[in-house]
């Protein structure tokens, strides 16, 4: 990273297998620094939203925001940023790709510790009042303990995320700024530009190999590690295994070393860290509805300004037929977004209850999905041209399956989540009622699982529009296909680097995510919260 920018250009990118194992550990190294700052928001900007209703008011639409903005969105305007920051070093490259891999990986995680918080059981929250917890004890004794399970599956999807975009965040390409760094993402891009399909084969294997060993090393220990925070009364008959976790328990040495780790994590969580001295006197507090009016008027206004400021920036360049053929993408993407939102649901949450509730074929399942999950876009783009061009297709519709890629594997992992997460007494409650059939999936397991699968498919929702960026267009060597929507119109004008029409359809395709997710997906968890806070 400290090296001169014109190293990353000497040598350039080979394509030769060799090159493979280095890159892949330049990406997967990439990916590990965007999840540690992905989990650093996740639990700033979780813990704000649920603990401040004011808060919420705006961080939560925010959120639905930032999500709904492709990758090649932050890069349009970030790569300069950091760039500038460090003009003669690799790290300013470097950091705007971790950045790009970061924008791929929060939300999800930040969505599902907000709904963590928001649904912690009375009885726990009674018995952390009753322990007079101070707010540094609840948060890590019983706060985050409680959102352990749903937040691994989901940094889980966050990394296989992370693998989705790795082409656009490793091959920098937005005006005539062209960076390629050292990784997979940037093997694969060549590879696609040369048409060589041997190299794209050789990326899908050290891809394979890649997340099968973070899977083993990292993840599934993980996985076994939070099986103890279950929320349930009687112990699962069947617990996952890993053999990490279990060399690290029958070896001496590992174990000390897991023992003193432990140690010092368990001091750490239970000190008060109180930091507020205590008052004798209670300060005057303005009434609520005061204070809920003038937050709402500094939203307004700070709404309104940033919108003033975007249409004196992109008034002199457009006119009215811009803002009619951005609607009409807008809307095509929407009908896209909505259908596949239906079909993953149908097809993923009856597999992932089915695989939550199941911890032997969990652990077969895990890292397949993963590699699914993690499977580029870019390198269907050879089958999905030549089928097209072949049959004579039509891309506007053809082109939507591999949105998908993007949509149905929020919605797997969160519904593995909530599967898992399922206390064994209620499946031994209905068992022993005789609860079968529709009946048990209408009164026991889809109440149980809805919070999770609303939170999936809201992640789910925002991972379409991501997807529509490299989704709606295609190209492989010198035949491109456009399927029309809004990701393809700011794929060309990212591309072109007309920066007025990048934000024009970015602010609309924001407007169209907010209205879905307000209209549809939110009272759906309000919903959700609620049936289990009186569950």
């Amino acid at each position: 990273m400290l090296a001169p920018i014109a190293a990353i250009h000497q040598p350039e990118i080979s394509l030769s297998p060799a090159a493979l194992p280095n890159y892949a550990l330049r990406t997967t190294m990439r990916m590990l620094a965007a999840l540690a700052a992905s989990l650093l928001f996740t639990f700033t900007y979780g813990t704000l939203a649920a603990k401040s209703r004011r808060a919420e008011m705006v961080l939560i639409p925010l959120l639905d925001v930032l999500q709904s903005v492709p990758v090649l969105g932050y890069l349009s305007f970030t790569v300069v940023f950091f760039v500038s920051l460090f003009p003669q070093r690799t790290l300013g490259v470097e950091l705007a790709a971790i950045f790009a891999i970061f924008t791929s990986q929060a939300w999800n995680m930040a969505f599902s510790f907000f709904q963590a918080l928001r649904t912690v059981p009375h009885d726990l929250d009674e018995a952390s009042h009753g322990f007079r917890f101070s707010a540094w004890q609840r948060f890590w004794r019983l706060e985050v303990p409680f959102a352990v399970p749903g937040l691994l599956w989901n940094t889980m999807m966050s990394m296989s995320g992370g693998w989705f975009f790795v082409v656009a965040s490793e091959a920098i390409s937005v005006g005539d700024l062209q960076i390629a760094l050292p990784g997979i993402g940037s093997y694969v891009a060549l590879a696609i530009q040369q048409q060589n399909l041997a190299a794209v084969g050789w990326a899908i294997v050290a891809m394979t190999v890649t997340i099968l060993i973070y899977d083993q090393l990292l993840f599934r220990p993980l996985v076994v590690w939070s099986d103890k925070f279950r929320y349930e009364q009687t112990a699962a008959q069947v617990v996952p295994r890993s053999w990490i976790a279990d060399l690290f328990r029958r070896t001496t040495y590992l174990r000390r070393a897991g023992d003193a780790f432990g140690a010092a994590a368990q001091a750490a969580a239970r000190s008060r860290l109180s930091f507020l001295p205590h008052v004798a006197l209670r300060p005057w507090h303005p009434p609520a509805r005061w204070l809920d009016v003038a937050y709402a008027l500094c939203a307004l206004v700070g709404g309104a300004y940033i919108g003033r400021q975007l249409f004196h920036f992109v008034t002199p360049t457009l006119s009215r037929n811009d803002l009619i053929e951005v609607a009409i993408n807008g809307g095509i993407t929407l009908l896209r977004v909505a259908i596949l939102i239906v079909i993953a649901s149908l097809i993923w949450v009856p597999i992932g209850v089915a695989v939550g509730l199941r911890p032997a074929l969990a652990e077969k399942v895990q890292p397949l999905a993963q590699f699914f999950a993690a499977f580029p876009a870019n390198l269907l783009f050879p089958v999905a041209v030549y089928l097209i061009v072949r049959f004579e297709l039509s891309p506007v519709i053809w082109l939507s399956p591999l949105m998908i890629l993007g949509t149905q594997w929020y919605i797997l992992f969160n519904v593995i989540a909530g599967a898992t997460a399922f206390p064994t007494d209620f499946k031994e409650a209905a068992t022993t009622f005789r609860i079968r059939g529709w009946r048990w999936w209408r009164d026991v397991m889809l109440p149980g699982i809805f919070p999770y699968y609303v939170t999936g498919a809201i992640t789910a929702s925002g991972g379409a529009w991501n997807a529509s960026i490299v989704s709606e267009a295609v190209s492989w060597g010198p035949v491109s296909l456009n399927g029309s929507g809004l990701g393809a119109y700011i794929a060309q004008m990212t591309t072109a680097g007309d920066y007025p029409r990048i934000a024009l359809g970015i602010a609309v395709m924001s407007v169209l995510v907010v209205g879905m997710n307000r209209l549809l997906w939110h009272p759906l968890y309000r919903y959700a919260e609620r049936r289990t806070r009186l569950d």
